[in-house]
């Protein structure tokens, strides 16, 4: 038996923020990470996680911006939760980059948030098969704890 090493990727939640709020959400120039959108859905009803996205090569305020699908979801009700690596050691910038990415994968696959169709009807198994996030803060409807191990086959 082949026992794999584990990845742990924590994730320090920030939030609710509304719309409005994005421009001075952040001020430093590598502040990336994941994201979380509360809104309404018509068919799911009101306050429910609509999208999970990524901040990788500029800061969470100014990608969050660019989502264009939010001036339509009735925006005085929607609300944003921002989420930042945390740990023990601080990443190379490739490592932290790459983290982002699997994290905002994993958590959309097991999610399934309605507006992220795109991404959650394939998970490439090999690259998440070991990753296990914790997230702590703010998480709302997020599950604590997930792990690659759970989700693949």
């Amino acid at each position: 038996m082949v026992i794999a090493k584990t990845h742990l990727i924590q994730i320090d939640w920030e939030g609710s923020y509304n719309l409005k709020d994005l421009p001075n959400l952040t001020n430093v120039v590598t502040d990336y990470g994941i994201y979380q959108i509360y809104g309404k859905h018509p068919v799911y009803g009101s306050d429910v996680l609509l999208y999970i996205g990524k901040s990788d090569f500029q800061t969470l305020g100014k990608r969050i911006s660019q989502e264009g699908w939010l001036d339509t979801n009735a925006s005085n009700n929607t609300k944003v939760y921002v989420g930042r690596l945390h740990g023990l050691q601080k990443p190379t910038n490739e490592m932290w980059s790459k983290d982002i990415d699997l994290a905002e994968r994993l958590l959309i696959y097991v999610h399934k948030p309605a507006y992220n169709s795109r991404s959650i009807s394939s998970l490439p198994d090999s690259e998440l098969q070991n990753i296990h996030i914790l997230n702590w803060g703010h998480h709302r409807d997020i599950l604590p704890e997930l792990s690659g191990l759970r989700w693949t086959s």
